[in-house]
């Protein structure tokens, strides 16, 4: 990874935290995104894959992305059979983000895969990658921190924060998230395919 050591970039004073070469694929990315997919409708879907997929995403032909979501680069982003991101999500990868099938990522949720040494007096930036298991919903607003495995069937319900991970089929709301219930999911057996 192009991650920069921040004793040595200052980013606290405006250095960089990526490489230079990070920083220009990322220019290039957002200015191909604004131009290429922000505009287009919503069944444009598989016209936006192409488009993720040429920046280096790994997503299932199944898969929908709305055009109002913002990625940060999608070479740090894998995307399972027939996930959903949503309008306005915001999946900040700076560390790895994959999304598991049948997954939906509801609008304005924010996922974020990095977070900084707060011990560090330069404040290094620490890459933290998410997993989201399969039939799992994050819903509206929603933010699910660094390094947090969402386990399968897992639902984190609107404007809740996750910090720590997810059991599978639990239902989570507040901030911080807590456990409030198990989750039944009609006509599934545990040892059905995901």
């Amino acid at each position: 990874m192009s991650l920069l050591e921040a004793d040595k970039t200052s980013p606290l004073q405006g250095g960089p935290s990526f490489s230079l070469t990070n920083r220009l694929a990322r220019v290039v990315w957002g200015f191909s995104w604004f131009l290429l997919a922000r505009w287009t409708p919503p069944p444009f879907h598989a016209w936006r894959r192409l488009i993720l997929r040429a920046f280096g995403a790994e997503i299932h032909p199944t898969s929908r992305v709305h055009a109002s979501v913002s990625i940060w680069l999608p070479a740090n982003l894998r995307l399972g059979a027939h996930c959903l991101i949503g309008p306005g999500a915001k999946i900040y990868n700076q560390g790895h983000i994959e999304i598991g099938d049948y997954t939906v990522v509801s609008q304005g949720a924010y996922i974020c895969a990095s977070s900084h040494d707060v011990r560090d007096p330069a404040f290094q930036l620490l890459l933290r990658p998410v997993r989201i298991g399969s039939r799992c919903w994050i819903a509206a607003d929603a933010f699910v921190g660094p390094g947090v495995t969402v386990n399968d069937r897992a639902v984190l319900a609107a404007r809740a924060a996750l910090f720590t991970d997810a059991e599978a089929d639990g239902i989570y709301r507040g901030n911080p998230a807590t456990l409030i219930r198990q989750r039944q999911l009609r006509g599934y057996s545990p040892g059905a395919q995901a």
